[in-house]
């Protein structure tokens, strides 16, 4: 516990030093939270025909909240992996003998770390310049965070393992990130997409996300089938990354 102590601590450093993980992670989802409030406000549509009956900055800042998890496990993780292969880090630390689940351990904690520091600018943010509500289930929120947080980790080890360069995860991570930021649930009201983008959306692991998180923040209770979905989405990525996991 120790090793992955000092390597977290470690690993955390670096990450502030990459200015492209922060951008992702700190500055475009706050930058996306002013651009879609200055457009819809947070007034209800008073059909109730979008946003699910609840203004639209109520109804965008839990999608946010899982836009800064996916910019973690899009971008920030896979690109450092491969960066660590690339440069033969990963090799080195192999032949001193570092376990592989003290390496994705200290990984997993950083996205963690970034994600709640992250997700907390967005929601200060969204507090003070919009009076978005509070959630109505914290513990139902929180869970799905924690899930969410670990599903795109996985995402990302995988991505990371299977991408030969950091440039190559790097085009990659921007690409999946900005397909989900349109399709996804935290761009566009999903009901003025056309149907084949909502049957994108449907197999995009950040639409379940930001479902998990919508339900128990708008008082609709917490959705045990996004949140097996994202589970699964977590277990499977994992399983996967594992098995296709390479160190030089």
């Amino acid at each position: 516990m120790r090793t992955l102590a000092e390597i977290t601590w470690l690993e955390l450093k670096l990450f502030a030093r990459e200015p492209l993980t922060v951008i992702f992670t700190l500055a475009l989802p706050v930058l996306v939270l002013y651009v879609l409030g200055g457009v819809f406000g947070n007034t209800p549509d008073p059909g109730g025909r979008t946003f699910r009956g609840v203004g639209p900055m109520t109804y965008y800042v839990p999608a946010y909240v899982g836009l800064v998890i996916a910019s973690m496990g899009l971008i920030g993780l896979p690109v450092h992996l491969a960066s660590y292969r690339e440069r033969g880090v990963l090799r080195r630390l192999r032949a001193s003998s570092m376990p592989l689940w003290t390496i994705l351990g200290a990984q997993l904690v950083v996205t963690l770390a970034a994600s709640v520091v992250g997700s907390v600018l967005v929601l200060i943010l969204a507090a003070l310049t919009y009076d978005v509500a509070s959630p109505a289930s914290p513990g139902g929120v929180l869970v799905a965070f924690v899930l969410g947080a670990l599903a795109f980790a996985a995402a990302g080890i995988l991505l990371g393992a299977v991408m030969p360069t950091a440039r190559a995860a790097q085009g990659a991570g921007i690409l999946l990130w900005f397909l989900m930021l349109m399709v996804a649930g935290a761009g566009p009201p999903p009901e003025v997409l056309p149907a084949a983008l909502t049957r994108v959306a449907d197999v995009t692991p950040l639409r379940h996300v930001v479902l998990a998180l919508q339900d128990p923040w708008l008082g609709f209770g917490s959705n045990l089938a996004e949140l097996g979905i994202v589970a699964g989405v977590a277990v499977g990525c994992g399983l996967l990354a594992l098995r296709l996991f390479r160190w030089e």
